[in-house]
């Protein structure tokens, strides 16, 4: 390391008499100095000359060895100076070169001396084996100065040498990057293997990727529900370490400038919204933390240096119900703040002024954009938000254009229209109130108008006040209004909630249409309905019209309707719609950009609602009680039937479960009056019966009821040692809330612990906590990691009761064999990412291709068969559907080899024994698999080199995975390898080569053999003059042949004699 410099890097400038005397001299002063030739020595003595120095140098480049030529003049005797000061990334006014002589003999006389100059390896050489770090330089400043000083003086500090210099002048060396260096030659040998390595990497340049502050947090629309959850963004130190240092400076003194897009829908009903804000590693907001307020205007929030805060309150609001940009820039103590229109156009502006030192240093946190566990997100679309790290922009400078305009277009559209709606309804339910009204003081004093009221027609309004053109665009939604009853007694008096009302009512009649035989075929025309059904609020209609567009359900398919009902449907906090728009994100399909931190604000927001949502329709009960309280699996709700089969199971059966729920409902009072000593009698003896939930309920009892944390503390532990998830999260709470007995303060990383222990066991907030911790990264013990966050949110998600209750009416409607309702559940459950409902509904399209081919623009067997194989928990069997669709090709799509077998390994991992089998199979057919996916298979490849083992390790694991008690495909397929591989066994050993050309040479000699006596006896059939006695006494019967030839020759003598 260099050692820090004392004396700055430029000189001061010289006094005006020097400048004046040096005139003379003005081309070898400053910056550029030339080369000159040498000067002729005078030697006659002029008291007129002056002191001086310049240099010249041939190449003005930092390089070892470097020859300058220094020509000075002294009128006294004088010591001549020479320093080379280098400013590096890190470093300035760096000494790395020094020089100086003395002149006491050659007085005004014009000398020139040539210097070599020796700089640092580091400085002049490329990295090598030895020179490890070489350094960038930024300039080198060569400085040469006289001073009159006596010999005693040599040795005073150069830097007070410098500043009484008689003259100066210094030159600028240009630094030669490093890659751009020759190599040293450190006349050493290196061994051969140490050279080796060394030359493989000699030449190769590393490329620094391209690093900008700008950095686009958002770049897709995001629906906001006004929930506790939001977009979590994290940013880690610069790369560049020339913008990490400008970062850490500007930590006192911020500045940088934040751009957001924004459609906003309705101002914060309570307190604060968040926009956008800073959480520190104390879950404390910092610099910046942008809220909405209750009256449209904007609260902005910076943390002082000091400690504590400091907030401003704009004095413009911002609009409603049309995209507008809200830029904002922080300059130290100056906050510019500005509402600009699509158009581009300054609607507000403003500007704080503050003498405070601000605290920002936005890698020690995280950032969100909207909700989370400390303050409500707004009501509104979220459009590209752009963060600039380490500047202020003007609005004319900032880059962030709203893309997407046709989308952007439509949800404007979209909600002209549901003005339009609601409107009529609002004004239609008024008038047939008041016309109700009107008469509704005569009924009493008349007898008839009173029965004419109570069982005559229903009140319509049959004079309409709208135009005929409103009337023909709206005429489903006015026929509908005709038809309902706004006078009923369960018609809210609300208006909104009468509006949302005509929104279910008009939605029920669509489904219940749809769900019809061929109900399908009126997709077409529903549509209109469930628009005006979705304008009015309820959006289970706008999640219909999001699944019927993208998927081209009876219509063709739009992309965008899709896109913007999805959107309006998860806005309007729709269940289905929200887990619609985080699977898609989750896995980046159907033009949705991947984005794992979009999809967690999705995934989050169902997760959350899904211990809240068990309490309406509960998950998988098995026991009647349970399912009576909580009306589930096709039972009505019951709840005072459920506390009879409770009480009853508790005494008569004793049953330790029936036992803890019976207590559960006497300490929470649901169904049935509190009574909490009859509640802690029950749950002492479910406990004493080993039930783990019981002792832990006991845990719960003290904690709430006596708040006596050390004996809740005790069961918890009893209970969480039994396998209990709850005893684990509530020791996770007592550490998070700083009361654990004995230990002061809060200890966040204990309760994390615990968080994570009861996660691993199913607890649903224990995950939910978990996934947070992941997706923020603010805790030690879990790094961040957004697609595991995600992962975690998915999972308790998909518990969320409305899925299960949607997936069982579509299981239902498939027993029934109601093809249509069956399709049409499916096809709403499967674009939420439930992948039981993909590989269903893909069943269905294979059993049913009439009904897919009809009703569904796209490929329904091969989109959602791809769609489970790509989920976490994919089934085997989809993956050996999509292998033998990339094996044999499917329809349009392509034949892919590698795919197939990707798909056949990973159903072969599931457990499935057909995936061994088909490996097999591809290897029987000639094929060889890539050596990755036998690494995936753990198969040792030093093993099982030969297409043979690995064939025979294939049909192992293949038996081994299938019932090995019975005979299977498998077990056949292993028993016939074996058979072939001894039948080639015999025929290439060694033995069998050796008989085998035995037998051939023996069969050799016997058809020569035979050929022999085939001639004879030609011979003796040509002397036929001869009598058959004579004949047959001729025959040579008795030559001594051999056992085969005689044999041969008897049955052709029996052959000629018959």
């Amino acid at each position: 390391m260099w050692p820090p410099a004392e004396r700055p890097a430029v000189p001061r400038r010289p006094p005006l008499l020097l400048l004046l005397l040096l005139t003379n001299f003005l081309s070898s002063s400053g910056k550029e100095t030339l080369r000159t030739t040498p000067v002729t020595p005078q030697f006659e003595k002029n008291m007129n000359y002056v002191d001086f120095i310049q240099l010249n140098i041939l190449e003005k480049k930092v390089l070892n060895n470097s020859e300058v030529s220094v020509q000075y003049l002294c009128s006294k005797p004088c010591i001549v100076n020479l320093e080379a000061v280098a400013s590096s990334e890190f470093r300035t006014g760096v000494p790395v070169y020094r020089r100086r002589w003395k002149d006491e003999n050659s007085l005004y006389i014009s000398r020139t001396r040539q210097v070599h100059l020796k700089f640092p390896s580091i400085m002049v050489y490329r990295d090598d084996y030895i020179i490890r770090n070489s350094i960038i330089v930024h300039s080198v400043i060569l400085y040469a100065w006289i001073s009159h000083k006596s010999v005693s003086s040599y040795n005073v500090e150069q830097n007070e040498d410098y500043q009484d210099a008689v003259a100066k002048n210094y030159t600028v060396l240009e630094a030669v990057p490093p890659f751009e260096r020759p190599y040293k030659d450190h006349k050493v040998c290196l061994q051969w293997g140490v050279d080796y390595l060394w030359m493989l990497q000699a030449n190769k340049i590393p490329q620094c990727p391209h690093e900008s502050d700008g950095i686009q947090i958002l770049n897709f629309i995001y629906a906001s529900s006004g929930e506790k959850t939001g977009i979590v963004k994290k940013f880690e130190q610069f790369e560049n370490r020339e913008l990490e240092t400008v970062r850490q400076h500007q930590i006192d003194y911020p500045m940088f400038t934040v751009s957001i897009w924004l459609y906003l829908l309705h101002y914060c009903e309570k307190d604060l919204c968040g926009i956008l804000y800073f959480i520190d590693p104390k879950e404390m907001y910092s610099t910046p933390a942008v809220f909405l307020n209750e009256e449209g205007y904007v609260h902005i929030q910076m943390h002082l240096m000091r400690g504590d805060d400091l907030a401003v309150k704009t004095s413009f609001s911002l609009p409603l119900k049309q995209w507008f940009r809200l830029d904002l820039s922080f300059k130290g103590g100056q906050i510019e703040v500005s509402s600009i229109g699509k158009n581009l156009k300054i609607h507000h502006h403003q500007s704080y002024n503050f003498r405070e030192d601000l605290y920002y240093d936005d890698t020690a946190g995280y950032f969100v954009l909207g909700g989370s566990g400390y303050v409500k997100g707004i009501e509104a679309f979220f459009g590209p938000v752009k963060y600039y790290r380490l500047n202020v922009l003007e609005t004319e400078q900032i880059s962030n254009p709203l893309h997407d305009e046709e989308t952007v277009e439509q949800i404007e559209l979209y909600y002209e229209r549901c003005m339009d709606i609601q409107e009529i309804v609002y004004e239609y339910r008024y008038l047939v109130r008041q016309g109700k009204k009107a008469p509704r003081n005569c009924y009493y004093e008349n007898y008839y108008l009173e029965l004419i009221h109570k069982y005559g027609e229903k009140s319509k309004c049959k004079a309409f006040v709208w135009g005929k053109e409103l009337r023909e665009k709206y005429h489903t939604l006015f026929k509908l209004l005709q038809e309902m009853d706004f006078t009923a007694p369960d018609v809210s008096e609300d208006g909104r909630d009468t509006v949302l009302e005509v929104g279910r009512r008009i939605f029920e009649k669509v489904t219940k249409d749809l769900s019809s035989a061929n109900g399908l075929s009126n997709v077409g025309s529903s549509v209109p309905l469930l628009v005006d059904s979705s304008c009015c609020g309820y959006h289970k209609a706008s999640y219909f019209l999001a699944v019927i567009f993208e998927t081209g359900l009876g219509v063709s398919v739009d992309r965008t309707k899709g896109l913007v009902y999805s959107l309006v449907g998860a806005q309007g906090d729709e269940r289905l719609a929200v887990m619609n728009l985080g699977y898609k994100h989750y896995q980046g399909i159907n033009n949705y950009p991947l984005d794992l931190e979009l999809s967690y604000a999705y995934y989050s927001n169902i997760a959350i609602k899904t211990s809240l949502d068990q309490h309406t329709i509960k998950g998988e009960q098995q026991r009647l009680a349970q399912m009576l309280f909580w009306g589930q699996q096709g039972v009505a709700k019951n709840p005072e039937a459920a506390i009879e089969w409770y009480a009853k199971g508790a005494i008569e059966t004793e049953d330790p479960v029936l036992i803890y729920d019976y207590a559960i409902v006497l300490f929470k009072g649901q169904g049935v009056k509190k009574n909490t000593k009859l509640a802690l009698e029950l749950m002492k003896k479910a406990a004493a019966k080993g039930l783990p939930q019981a002792v832990n309920g006991l845990g719960w009892y003290y904690h709430n009821f006596k708040r006596d944390y050390r004996k809740a503390a005790e069961h918890w532990l009893i209970a969480e040692e039994l396998g209990n998830p709850d005893a684990s999260y509530n020791l996770g709470v007592l550490y998070l809330d700083g009361i654990y007995p004995g230990v002061p303060g809060r200890n966040q990383t204990v309760a994390a612990r615990y968080f994570y222990k009861a996660a691993q066991g199913g607890h649903v907030e224990g995950t939910l906590r978990c996934s947070l911790y992941y997706i923020t990264g603010n805790m030690e013990d879990f790094p961040r990691d957004p697609e595991k966050a995600v992962i975690w949110a998915k999972h308790i998600a998909e518990r969320n009761g409305y899925l299960g209750h949607v997936i069982r009416k579509a299981l239902n409607a498939y027993l029934e064999l109601s093809w249509d309702e069956a399709l049409l559940h499916y096809v709403l459950a499967a674009e939420t990412g439930i992948e039981v409902s993909q590989s269903n509904l893909a069943h269905i399209c294979e059993e049913r291709p009439d009904l897919a081919r009809k009703y569904l623009a796209t490929d329904c067997v091969w989109r959602y068969y791809n769609f489970s194989v790509s989920q976490v928990n994919a089934p085997s069997f989809a993956y050996l559907k999509m292998g033998d669709f990339y094996y044999y090709g499917y329809q349009n799509q392509s034949k892919d080899l590698e795919l197939s077998m990707r798909m056949y390994a990973q159903a072969a991992l599931e457990g499935d024994s057909q995936g061994f089998f088909n490996l097999a199979l591809v290897i029987e057919e000639g094929n060889s698999i890539p050596s990755y996916i036998l690494d995936h298979l753990e198969i040792d490849q030093a093993l099982h080199s030969s297409n043979t083992s690995l064939l025979q390790e294939l049909y192992y694991r293949c038996w081994n995975s299938s019932n090995q008690e019975s005979i299977s495909p498998c077990s056949l397929a292993l028993l016939y390898f074996y058979m072939r591989v001894f039948w080639n066994n015999i025929l290439q050993s060694t033995l069998v080569y050796f008989m085998g050309t035995f037998l051939l040479s023996i069969l050799v000699a016997f058809a020569v053999q035979y050929f022999q006596a085939f001639s004879e006896n030609q011979m003796t059939l040509v002397d036929l003059t001869v009598s058959m006695s004579l004949y047959r006494n001729l025959f040579p019967i008795q030559r001594p042949w051999k056992k085969g030839p005689q044999a041969l020759t008897s049955l052709s003598i029996q052959e000629l004699n018959g």
